[in-house]
């Protein structure tokens, strides 16, 4: 919080004389709202949707969470007064300002994005520590698919295999790997064992895996507290303990939290099972799990997948080359409020496909979509989007065709149908059409960066795969002229798999949730944990 009152106070000095009258009564300390005199939303609502009602700040570091500001109206010169901002319910600090109130919130915003990023740049990774004889904790990311006790993918254990076979080069001590499977709510649960994980790890490494029964208490900690040099340890699921998540079920099914004194055991117990921590766990990094924290570590780095997904996503975030696209998909704009959001402070163009596209084209341009998918909130700031991306001189790429289905099916009838002419009452829009496919793949040529979060159809059905195929073949393509291209994870990466693409563009994040938090412009708490470069 002190360098949120760096930024304002370093914003006073060169921008005071916009400023008439400011007041500080309270000890700035963890939430911020602000609310400006006759307006609502926000500077496109920063971060709206299911995210409101969350803690503003994540360890020590800001998100915005609640901002109210869009249509800022200074016509009427000192008549439109930046108000209350309310710190915590501790006291208020109050602003009064005669013009250029949008400049003062934004140079805010922009400060606050720009430290998120350095931080996420400015980590110790592993290769920067020295493990010689040391022992090392290593959280991963071993949560693959298991049918009947077989595990179906290993791609998750292949992916952090550089960081262990690091480790063992190194000469550590020992390697103590743990991670979750599943979501056994807090309880233990063999369907959700890792042992299968110990089996694959000894067959990937050619080395033998020390399983133990559990991840934390006496036992596990006598084992780990001397082990014979080169050992490599793999602790049962974490989640088998309520006091990794904190929360979980009871016996009856109930919802429980955990007792916090017990979480300081559990945390406490999983500090004394290494000498450096390591994490290399992206996918869970928006989590701020125990294990995620490496509370008590002197030490703590990222391993190298963890390392590599923030270098990649700061080419997006930090002074990207342009021009910057980003091509988003999904169902509702509500859910990605924020995305669209921080990105139209980001990118040059934009495409906007899969769901959310017909609730953009009924609402700006009154197109008939029949029974296509309407996301009545998100109807509502459309216009504010579409305004900020005028204002910020950003190019939005709307399906101009679809691919139309009588029902939500594989066998479904297929139809045709266009902006113009809208779609039937009784059909829904699945799909672009082809010269959305063609309208598509002149940004992605003309790009420099590309990042891509969510598909432009039901890419499931094939039928309506051709124009999620189509933006892929185009992505790939642009890779081999030196475009950077990110996949983000979730559905996205699925295609990529599907379509074996993986290898063909710059990078596939191994994070669905985590990758959207970084693109909404938000702190991962397991990247803040970690220590400074």
């Amino acid at each position: 919080m002190a360098d949120f009152c760096r930024i304002l106070k370093k914003f006073l000095e060169i921008h005071g004389n916009y400023l008439v009258r400011i007041h500080h009564d309270s000890t700035v300390n963890a939430m911020i709202s602000v609310r400006i005199d006759g307006i609502y939303r926000a500077l496109g609502r920063v971060t709206g949707g299911r995210h409101t009602r969350r803690p503003c700040f994540d360890f020590g570091t800001w998100t915005y969470r609640d901002l109210n500001i869009s249509r800022l109206d200074l016509s009427n010169g000192s008549g439109s007064q930046l108000r209350d901002v309310t710190v915590n319910g501790r006291g208020v600090t109050k602003y009064s300002a005669t013009s250029n109130v949008e400049f003062f919130l934004r140079n805010i915003a922009t400060n606050c994005q720009k430290s998120n990023i350095a931080m996420a740049l400015n980590k110790l990774s592993i290769d920067k520590v020295e493990l010689a004889d040391k022992r090392v904790l290593i959280r991963v990311d071993f949560n693959v698919p298991l049918k009947e006790g077989k595990i179906t993918n290993n791609q998750r254990i292949v992916a952090a295999l550089d960081t262990v076979k690091y480790a063992v080069d190194k000469k550590a001590k020992s390697i103590v790997l743990m991670s979750h499977l599943g979501r056994p709510d807090g309880k233990k649960d063999e369907k959700y064992t890792l042992k299968p994980v110990a089996e694959e790890l000894k067959a990937l490494l050619g080395k033998e895996i020390l399983f133990l029964n559990d991840c934390v208490g006496p036992d596990v900690e006598a084992a780990c507290a001397n082990p014979a040099p080169g050992t490599i340890i793999l602790l049962e699921n974490l989640r088998f303990h309520v006091e990794e998540e904190g929360k979980g079920l009871g016996p009856d099914g109930s919802k429980i939290k955990a007792d916090k004194d017990k979480v300081t055991e559990f945390r406490a117990s999983l500090r004394k099972l290494g000498d450096v921590y390591i994490n290399d766990a992206f996918g869970t990094a928006h989590r701020a799990h125990s294990s995620m924290m490496g509370d008590g570590f002197d030490v703590r780095a990222s391993g190298f997948l963890l390392k590599k997904e923030l270098e990649y996503f700061a080419k997006a975030l930090d002074n990207p080359e342009r021009p910057f696209l980003a091509i988003l998909g999904g169902a509702k704009i509500a859910d990605k409020i924020q995305l669209i959001n921080n990105l139209l402070d980001k990118v040059n163009e934009m495409i906007i496909g899969g769901g959310m596209a017909y609730t953009f084209l009924k609402v700006s341009k009154n197109m008939k979509i029949g029974n296509s998918l309407f996301d009545e909130e998100g109807a509502k700031i459309v216009n504010e989007l579409l305004d900020k991306a005028k204002k910020n001189n950003v190019q939005i790429h709307l399906p101009v065709d679809f691919v139309t289905a009588d029902k939500f099916a594989e066998n479904a009838a297929v139809g045709a149908a266009d902006v113009e002419n809208g779609i039937p009452d009784g059909w829904m829009g699945l799909d672009v059409g082809p010269k959305s496919r063609e309208l598509f793949a002149e940004p992605i040529k003309r790009a420099k960066v590309v990042v891509w979060n969510g598909p432009a159809g039901v890419f499931e059905f094939e039928n309506f795969s051709k124009g999620t195929k189509s933006l892929m073949d185009n992505v790939v393509e642009a890779t081999t002229r030196g475009t950077i291209t990110i996949i983000g994870g979730g559905d996205t990466a699925t295609c990529a798999a599907k379509w074996k693409t993986e290898d063909k563009v710059s990078h596939v994040s191994t994070g669905g949730g985590a990758s959207l938090e970084l693109l909404e412009g938000k702190v991962l708490p397991g990247v803040a944990a970690l220590s400074s470069s």
